[in-house]
């Protein structure tokens, strides 16, 4: 059983960052020239592309929640009582 439930979003998130991260410390160290205007693009859409992955994983969670607490629900009803049986 695993110890946590597996958020994609968050993942996404942190390897934006990361990336970002990289683009500064490359600018900084003189290997490659960032042009100003590229962090930007890259960690809105990143967070962008992180909060969708967030929605649909959050959909699915509550999808399978749904159908689990359907499938133990139970209303108290003898079966007996419900369907054609219980016209008489």
């Amino acid at each position: 059983m695993p110890r946590h439930e597996f958020r994609p979003g968050r993942l996404i998130a942190g390897l934006t960052m990361l990336a970002v991260a990289v683009l500064f410390a490359g600018d900084a160290g003189d290997a490659w020239q960032t042009p100003w205007y590229a962090v930007i693009p890259t960690a809105c859409g990143g967070l962008s592309l992180a909060g969708l992955a967030s929605w649909a994983a959050y959909g699915v969670r509550k999808r399978r929640r749904d159908a689990s607490q359907a499938s133990a629900d139970s209303s108290g009803v003898p079966a007996s009582t419900s369907g054609s049986h219980a016209i008489r």
